[in-house]
């Protein structure tokens, strides 16, 4: 069994038991659980001192996974993912299937689809369902962009830290946000 493979079930069996990971997205180092276990959002927000009004990213492994929880896609919406060239988070405002913890307070829900992350789909799909993202770090903080930068107080913290890609001393970035409209138009919160 490859390292990966150990780490993806390792971290699934956490989220399954309600616990709350330290794991290497797509773009930076964040704290994760089930997006649909409301107890295991809302240690998130103690554990980041994060206000609860403040809403968290959730990832997903694919358009068909998206479908469960948006009522409605643009019809373009796949071939829109694909044409990102980074990763990208979509805000959405009709959100379905999800506990109030992971809407903001307008009621939107921001997700993204995790296109060029071996370990992120994998852990998805295992435990199929949403996993929240939010930075490894305490509210109001900078996002750590290696797992050097995240602080010990968050590794304390945290259930679980996933060892995969500990090593890695590339910074990272945090994703773009587009807001998608109930029209279909869009707008860009954060480039």
């Amino acid at each position: 069994m490859s390292q990966l493979v150990k780490e993806v079930q390792a971290a699934e069996e956490e989220i399954i038991l309600g616990n709350v990971i330290l794991y290497p997205t797509d773009t930076v180092w964040g704290i994760g659980c089930d997006a649909e276990n409301p107890e295991a959002v809302r240690k998130i927000f103690k554990m980041k001192e994060r206000e609860e009004s403040k809403a968290m990213i959730l990832l997903v492994a694919d358009q068909n996974m998206l479908q469960r929880y948006i009522k409605s896609l643009p019809d373009d919406f796949e071939e829109m993912v694909k044409q990102q060239e980074r990763p990208t988070t979509y805000v959405f405002s009709n959100p379905q299937n999800l506990p109030k913890e992971v809407l903001a307070e307008d009621g939107t829900v921001a997700i993204r689809v995790v296109q060029n992350d071996e370990f992120c789909r994998r852990l998805i799909r295992q435990v199929a369902r949403p996993i929240v993202s939010t930075s490894a770090n305490i509210s109001g903080e900078p996002s750590p962009k290696t797992f050097a930068d995240v602080s010990d107080i968050i590794k304390e913290r945290v259930d679980f830290v996933v060892n995969w890609r500990q090593d890695d001393d590339m910074a990272s970035q945090p994703s773009r946000v587009i807001k998608i409209e109930a029209d279909g138009s869009q707008s860009i919160i954060r480039d």
